[in-house]
């Protein structure tokens, strides 16, 4: 039990380095319970299918298992971790477009039945509904740079590493993506 204990408190550089040398898929099991919540939410979020994003998980662990002597410690596992999902995401959004075509047609149910007498909060979350809108229209790269940057709060410089490009096109992609969210945002608010 002390062991395990040992084991739990390692950090993931440690525990990374531990399931290479030694191949052991029990210590894998410690990475996968640190993060599959997270992985599956990031998966949910290009998903939008519980089933989906569950078969995404997995597919993301399995190929994380086989690649996970290709982390180098550049940056925070977490960080390589988000742009590895976000890659796959990436990519099988890519492999799905005309699925995710059909799912991309929009419920304005829920907008419907607001009734007009609601405060305000109806409103503001009105917007925050056609700004998901908006992200699902946009490339899933261009997504992909915005979520690392404004929701998953990373550095330039994290981008930079987990990307493996330089400052400037970091800093180009995000301009170009955030222009063309806004230009989709506006389409969809005429």
């Amino acid at each position: 039990m002390e062991t395990l204990n040992k084991i739990n408190k390692q950090t993931d550089e440690d525990l990374i380095k531990s399931i290479v040398s030694n191949n052991d898929t029990l210590l894998f099991e410690i990475l996968y319970d640190r993060y599959s919540m997270l992985v599956y939410n990031k998966c949910y979020g290009f998903a939008k299918d519980e089933d989906e994003a569950k078969d995404l998980t997995q597919d993301v662990f399995l190929k994380l298992f086989v690649k996970l002597a290709s982390f180098k410690g550049k940056s925070k596992f977490s960080t390589w971790l988000y742009a590895f999902t976000y890659n796959h995401c990436v990519n099988y959004v890519t492999r799905n477009t005309a699925k995710k075509i059909e799912k991309q047609s929009v419920d304005y149910t829920d907008i419907e039945n607001l009734s007009e007498d609601e405060d305000d909060n109806s409103f503001l979350n009105m917007k925050v509904d056609k700004l998901k809108e908006a992200l699902e229209l946009i490339s899933p790269d261009e997504k992909m740079i915005l979520l690392l940057k404004y929701q998953d709060n990373l550095s330039i410089k994290e981008i930079e590493s987990v990307l493996d490009i330089g400052e400037s096109a970091v800093k180009m992609r995000i301009k170009r993506a955030k222009d063309k969210l806004v230009i989709v945002y506006n389409e969809s608010h005429n």
